[in-house]
This record gives structure tokens, C-alpha cells and sequence, in this order.
């Protein structure tokens, strides 16, 4: 057993190590300062009385709720998530289960809003939708994603986390504490770890 579990949580480090940050333009930047990117688009956005949108799938629709709540419970930020199951059986019944979270951000979302985009493949169409209709309605965009590196979700937004798994709950779990960190960070960080980001 001890082989098990030292194998899985091994990997779990090697995934973590190996994050991938890149920025619009593509260009690799450093875990770090990927972080802290993530921390300055999320406070002057929600400082200017925009709001972070969570989206994601299954398991990464777990994580859009979570977080969701903690944005704004724990760190004093709007953000929402469109995981209602009323509202997502009759976007997916009279648009398409493709358009579920892109209706509603076409009719929520503003200018200067944040969207946090969240999908282990990178894959799923339904969040590259919403992606595409989050830049028209000139929002930020921040991706996380995982399995293969050229998916399409991987470099589409200002800000993009890539986790080098195949493995849903090993890319979920980094996903999950992605999203912590970056809270945590706008909480809890120094100055001296990000820079002078004005704290909550």
C-alpha cells in the first residue's frame, strides 16, 4: 500500500512542478509569476466593482461552485457560477448543452469582468464558447487545463495554467488548489510575494 499511495502522491508533485503559465501572447512565464498575474487582473478588476464568473464541468463545475462562494464569502469580491441545475437543463434543452454557459455570460457578464474558465481537456465545447463570448463582451479571461498541451482552452486567455496529466483527479485536485492559492495570495500574501497588490 505504501507504494500505492507514494506513487500517486509523487506524481501529484511531479504534475505540480511541471505547471505550465503562459500569458495572451503565449509566452511561458514562471509559476510565480503567474500567480501573481492572476492576483493583479482579480483585484483591480473586482476593486473597480467588476466580478469574477466561475465555469467548468462535473468535477470542475465542483470547483467553479466552490470557489464561487469563497471569492466572495472569504475574500469580499463578487463572483458567481452558473451551476444551476434549473437553469442548466433549460439553457441545455432549448439552446444545446454547448451554449449553457455562454448564454448566460452574453447576458451577465460586462466589460472588464473576469472569467475563470476551469476544464481538465481543455476540450469541451460548452467553455470554449463561453470563452469566445467573454472577449466579446470584453472580459478577462483566465483558462486552467490539463491532459494533452496543444488543447485549445490552453492558450486562450490573458492568463493560462496548463497541468501536464491525463489523470482527471490529479489535474483536478491542482486545478482546485490553483484556485485556492490565487484567493489565499490576494488574502493572506505579503507585499513582498506579489508586489505592492492592494490587500482585501
Amino acid at each position: 500500500m505504501k507504494n500505492i499511495t507514494d506513487g500517486y502522491y509523487n506524481e501529484l508533485f511531479k504534475c505540480v512542478r511541471a505547471i505550465l503559465t503562459t500569458d495572451v501572447h503565449g509566452t511561458t512565464i514562471s509559476f510565480n509569476e503567474g500567480i501573481c498575474r492572476a492576483c493583479e487582473i482579480i483585484v483591480q478588476q473586482t476593486y473597480s466593482d467588476h466580478k469574477v464568473i466561475f465555469i467548468g464541468n462535473g468535477g470542475s463545475a465542483s470547483i467553479a461552485s466552490h470557489m464561487a462562494i469563497d471569492f466572495w464569502k472569504n475574500g469580499k469580491m463578487k463572483s458567481i457560477s452558473f451551476n444551476d441545475g434549473a437553469q442548466l437543463t433549460c439553457l441545455g434543452n432549448d439552446y444545446g448543452y454547448k451554449h449553457v454557459f455562454e448564454k448566460p455570460i452574453e447576458m451577465f457578464a460586462e466589460a472588464g469582468d473576469v472569467l475563470l474558465a476551469i476544464s481538465s481537456s481543455g476540450r469541451s465545447e460548452n467553455i470554449l464558447l463561453a470563452v469566445e463570448m467573454a472577449k466579446i463582451k470584453k472580459c478577462k479571461v483566465i483558462t486552467m487545463s490539463g491532459f494533452d498541451d496543444d488543447n485549445p482552452l490552453s492558450s486562450s486567455g490573458d492568463l493560462n495554467y496548463y497541468v501536464p496529466s491525463r489523470t482527471y483527479g490529479l489535474v483536478e485536485i491542482i486545478h482546485l488548489s490553483l484556485c485556492h492559492c490565487i484567493l489565499d495570495t490576494i488574502m493572506f500574501g505579503d507585499s513582498n510575494y506579489c508586489g505592492q497588490i492592494e490587500r482585501i
